[in-house]
């Protein structure tokens, strides 16, 4: 269940639970997408992540956050993932 629309994906890498954030811009006239990923933006994501933790009762585990940014060049998608794109 999303909350205020901080998380996108959540997901699992072997033990690690990831916490993804996914930007979409049509282009890059307003910077790329990750680049809206800003601290008080992680910061919520950290909040959000550690609710869900709570709520599913999720003990220690390794988690991560990572950003996918989308945009487009002459209609065709380019995706780019940053990994570990943040510490909580």
């Amino acid at each position: 269940r999303r909350r205020g629309g901080e998380l996108d994906i959540i997901a699992r890498d072997g033990e690690t639970l990831v916490f993804v954030e996914v930007k979409t811009r049509e282009d890059l006239a307003y910077g790329a997408g990750a680049e809206a990923v800003t601290r008080p933006k992680r910061r919520r994501m950290v909040q959000v992540a550690t609710d869900y933790m709570m709520r599913e009762r999720i003990g220690e585990c390794p988690c991560r956050f990572d950003v996918v940014s989308i945009h487009f060049d002459q209609g065709a998608p380019i995706i780019e993932l940053f990994q570990n794109a943040f510490d909580a």
